[in-house]
Order: structure tokens, then C-alpha cells, then sequence
């Protein structure tokens, strides 16, 4: 039951429900050695960081103000990586970070001195990948992500010095251990006797490894033997992965009509809400999702295509109705925008034992204060 007290809309992240990712995290370390970071570039909410913390190493970022964040927020490791370090944020980048990565090599000399007695990397990319979204593809043609050339990342070793690990991100919600496999054995052949010269390596997210199903003990064998055979510590980067299924968007019914389908209008929207239900064209999941009566289950924007999904109930929608819409921790939470000036959901957290409490609400003057 949710609270009858808290207004939709909200997200409401469950720790009953991320309690089994994080589990899995913990055992996939004691048994291959490998260190998860989260990636706060898929999930933020720091209300829920000292629990995640107790099973996770630490935090990579995407940008400066991640960086903070999970220095400030998140006990362990803060890594620091940007796919462009500006001028005016390295020396910051640098002070809160573990590790400082750089996109490039280009990137690494031109912060070679402030970036002195920090532990170095660089990104490294592969050339493959595991994504079937063109938009998402870390190796798609011309890409901008990383070195690809080892004869480039070789000489800038020598060059610069200082290099202690590489990161390889060409993951995406890859749930095939055969193709995690395959495409860890290209890297090895690539770039195998240039790995053999750091001291760690970031293998980035996107491996499925929490989903239900997926062979925990092939990746855990797979990921200590790549560490034995080069002697170093290797990290996952997992975002997706340890918050999975943990999160509902809590949603209210405002109005009901048939235009040939019957539908539902909410209290929030996908484009302000739930933005990848958008950009990559799929629908949204409700649990339960059965019964006699069909239903579309819309958005309140002005965007004709702010639609969460066709689902089943077992009666027909009414005004007032509370829906719960699945997995609004990923990519989701981080990516709320004010859109339309639609009412930014509150967020809450369910303990352990049951107990809901608000930890974030937004009100107008967090829309007027994000413009000007």
C-alpha cells in the first residue's frame, strides 16, 4: 500500500526491491575480486547511498558535479571521468576524484601538470559493442569516446607517463555472457600488451549482471581470470544494474475518455518523467498487467505522443485511481526536466520495514529558479 498522505506524483525507490541487486553486487566481488562503482550518471538519488554503500565501492561520474556529489554523498572511491574536462573545473575535478580519467590523450596532455600525483586513466574504446540503439552505441562510426588506436595510446604512454588503468565502456544492457565474453577477448587481442602495463582496469557498465537469469558465476569465473592473467584490479561501472526494478513512478488518474481506445490521463508525463520511454520508443511496465478491460495510460503534457503504454486491469480506470509504473530508478530519476511546467514528482523512500518517508518535494519555485 502506498501512503494515502503523499500527493502523486512521486518515485518511490523501494529497498526491499534494490536489497537483491546490491546483494548480487557484494557476492559478484567476493567471488571474482572485481569492485563495483556506481555510475551516477543512471542513478543519483543520494538519500539511498549510505545504504547502497554498505555493498558497493564507491562512485564514477560523468561530469564535475557528479564528481562531487559522490565524494560528498557516497563513503569509498570517487572516480572522476568527462568526456571533456573544461579548463575551469579540472583543478576541482582533480581535488574531489580517486582516479581522473581523460576521454583522450589530447585531453591528458593538456592537463598533464594539474592533474600530477593523482591517479591516471584513460578511456580506452574498442571498437564493439553490445548496442542495438545507434544513439547509445559507444562504437559507433566517428565516435567521440575514447582512444581507439594503440599506437596512439602507446606512444602517449611514453610520452606523458603517469597512466595507471585504462576504461573500456562498450557495454549496454548486455544480458549475453557469450557476448560480454567475445567482446572482452577482442579487447584482450587489441589491446592485451598494453593492459598488461597498468595497474587497473574499468570494464564500465551496462552488463545485465542482476537481471533474473543471467549466469553469475560464468562473469564472476570470466572477470578473475582476465585479473589474474594481467595482474589488476578490475572495476564494473554497474548503474542499471544495481538499481533495477527497484523504483515506481506513483501516478494518479485526472481524467478518462474513448477516442476508439479507452484512456487514462495522469498526473505526469513521460517526456518530463520517464524520458527514455521517449527517445528510445518503448513502452513503460505495470505490474500487475492483466485483466478484461485495456487501457492507455497517458501523459498530461501537450505532447501527443506522452504515452506510458496500453495495459490491463481487472476494472475499468476512474478518476482517482493510483497506478504504479515499473522501473523509474534508471536513467529515469537523473533525467526529470520541467517540461510543460508539469509538477515534478516528490521523492520517497520505503524502508525495510515498510515505513515511507518524503525525502525530496519541488514546488514552483524550483521551476522558476531552473530558468530565468
Amino acid at each position: 500500500m502506498k501512503s494515502p498522505d503523499l500527493p502523486t506524483p512521486y518515485y518511490l525507490v523501494d529497498k526491499a526491491r534494490l536489497l537483491p541487486n546490491l546483494e548480487k553486487i557484494a557476492w559478484l566481488r567476493e567471488r571474482s575480486g572485481a569492485k563495483s562503482l556506481l555510475a551516477l550518471k543512471c542513478f543519483a538519488t543520494w538519500s539511498v547511498f549510505d545504504f547502497m554503500a554498505e555493498y558497493m565501492d564507491g562512485t564514477t561520474s560523468s561530469s564535475l558535479f557528479e564528481v562531487r556529489l559522490g565524494k560528498e554523498k557516497f563513503p569509498g572511491e570517487t572516480h572522476g571521468y568527462s568526456v571533456a574536462w573544461a579548463d575551469h573545473e579540472i583543478d576541482e575535478a582533480v581535488g574531489y576524484c580517486d582516479k581522473i580519467i581523460f576521454n583522450t590523450a589530447a585531453q591528458l596532455r593538456r592537463f598533464d601538470a594539474a592533474s600530477q600525483g593523482k591517479t591516471r586513466g584513460l578511456r580506452v574504446n574498442p571498437g564493439v559493442s553490445s548496442s542495438s540503439f545507434d544513439l547509445a552505441d559507444p562504437a559507433r562510426p566517428f565516435s567521440r569516446l575514447g582512444e581507439h588506436d594503440p599506437a596512439t595510446i602507446e606512444a602517449t604512454m611514453k610520452e606523458v607517463g603517469g597512466i595507471s588503468g585504462f576504461m573500456f565502456h562498450n557495454n549496454c544492457e548486455n544480458r549475453q555472457i557469450q557476448r560480454f565474453e567475445d567482446m572482452l577477448a577482442h579487447i584482450e587481442q587489441r589491446f592485451g600488451h598494453l593492459i598488461r602495463q597498468m595497474q587497473w582496469i574499468s570494464l564500465g557498465g551496462g552488463i545485465s549482471f542482476t537481471a533474473e537469469g543471467y549466469p553469475l558465476e560464468a562473469l564472476a569465473e570470466r572477470l578473475k581470470r582476465f585479473a589474474d592473467t594481467y595482474e589488476v584490479q578490475v572495476y564494473l561501472e554497474p548503474g542499471e544494474a544495481s538499481v533495477l526494478n527497484s523504483t515506481t513512478l506513483e501516478v494518479s488518474v485526472l481524467d478518462t475518455m474513448n477516442n476508439g481506445k479507452n484512456l487514462a490521463i495522469v498526473d505526469s508525463s513521460i517526456e518530463a518523467h520517464m524520458l527514455d520511454l521517449l527517445v528510445y520508443r518503448y513502452a513503460g511496465r505495470m505490474q500487475p498487467d492483466e485483466g478484461e478491460h485495456e487501457w492507455m495510460v497517458c501523459g498530461k503534457s501537450c505532447l501527443a505522443g506522452d504515452i506510458f503504454g496500453e495495459f490491463r486491469f481487472g476494472q475499468p480506470l476512474k478518476v482517482g485511481d493510483r497506478l504504479s509504473i515499473e522501473d523509474g530508478a534508471p536513467y529515469t530519476m537523473v533525467k526529470k526536466n520541467w517540461f510543460n511546467g508539469v509538477q515534478m514528482p516528490s521523492i520517497a523512500i520505503k524502508e525495510l520495514d515498510g515505513q515511507i518517508r518524503l525525502v525530496q518535494r519541488f514546488g514552483y519555485e524550483d521551476f522558476a529558479a531552473a530558468l530565468s
